[in-house]
């Protein structure tokens, strides 16, 4: 199947060729967190002891060679309950980048809540950093610390990742190959500015939150399928 992309056929899957990832997972209220996220229908997972406390993800990530072409993006992500059961998925709940055409692509094939930012970031440094701007107004910055070497596994993770956009909500099974993979607990800075974002992201705590862990990759490909519509 194909979709065209102002003017242009994009063939599925979406193949990502050349990625670098730096993330910080937190812990935060699931309560508030479930009321972030309502709009969708989805509910948060509470894998964490005592199962009042779900994990929201933050990742940065600079596409360097893919079929959407070079772009910069960030994600902030909630681990979710899959409709029927099954293994937990990823929820994202927003995602700028800062090029049109994957702008287009990512709300007309799959439903993910693109929208235009400035996203300077530094994936090159020791630490790792980014920042997200929407009109000139700062959302956030974030910078994570190096953690050490992870052993390359067996097999490709597969995660279904959910979106809902204009009242739709859909899974997308996203396929990864990482390679030059570091970890640590903790690991993550996070400052929030002005923007709506920021303030959510405030109502969880997420100002003075220590992260859980942190990672980065230094190379990453990746495969996204076509979206199917769910009912939750």
């Amino acid at each position: 199947m194909s979709h065209v992309i102002q003017g242009e056929r994009v063939t599925m899957p979406v193949r990502i060729r050349d990625a670098a990832v730096a993330s910080a997972m937190f812990a935060v209220p699931a309560a508030p967190a479930q009321a972030v996220i309502d709009y969708s229908g989805l509910r948060v997972a509470t894998p964490l002891p005592g199962r009042r406390r779900a994990v929201c993800s933050l990742a940065f990530i600079r596409y360097a060679d893919g079929d959407l072409g070079p772009y910069h993006e960030f994600a902030v992500a909630f681990l979710v309950r899959p409709p029927g059961g099954g293994p937990v998925g990823a929820f994202i709940h927003w995602l700028p980048v800062n090029q049109e055409f994957t702008l287009d692509a990512g709300r007309t094939i799959w439903g993910f809540p693109k929208e235009i930012a400035d996203i300077p970031m530094d994936l090159t440094s020791r630490i790792k950093r980014c920042a997200v701007r929407l009109g000139g107004r700062t959302a956030l910055e974030l910078a994570v610390r190096p953690g050490l070497p992870v052993p390359s596994g067996a097999g490709t993770p597969k995660v279904d990742a959910y979106s809902c956009l204009d009242g739709v909500t859909r899974r997308t099974p996203w396929t990864m190959s990482p390679s030059g993979v570091r970890f640590r607990p903790g690991g993550a800075s996070l400052t929030l500015g002005d923007h709506p974002v920021a303030d959510q992201l405030r109502g969880l705590g997420l100002h003075r939150a220590r992260a859980l862990s942190s990672s980065t990759v230094a190379h990453l490909t990746m495969e996204f399928a076509d979206a199917a519509e769910v009912r939750p």
